[in-house]
């Protein structure tokens, strides 16, 4: 589960660190918390916004959303 950052905590957060970074929505500082944000985004965020945090959670952590091969 992803740690609750502060308010202090986001406010230190470059504008990198955000899925939308205009709006400064959808932390993904770690994986944590971009596996939260494509949680979150899927169920209240725009298509538009699901497309520009899935693709940006791509960028940082492209080992999110590989299915790994299991025998």
């Amino acid at each position: 589960m992803a740690k609750d950052l502060s308010t202090k905590q986001r406010k230190k957060l470059s504008k990198k660190e955000f899925a939308l970074p205009g709006k400064r929505k959808y932390p993904i500082p770690d994986k944590a918390h971009a596996r939260n944000a494509l949680a979150r985004v899927a169920q209240y965020g725009t298509p538009a916004e699901q497309k520009k945090v899935k693709a940006a959670v791509k960028r940082r952590f492209p080992s999110i959303g590989k299915r790994s091969k299991m025998k």
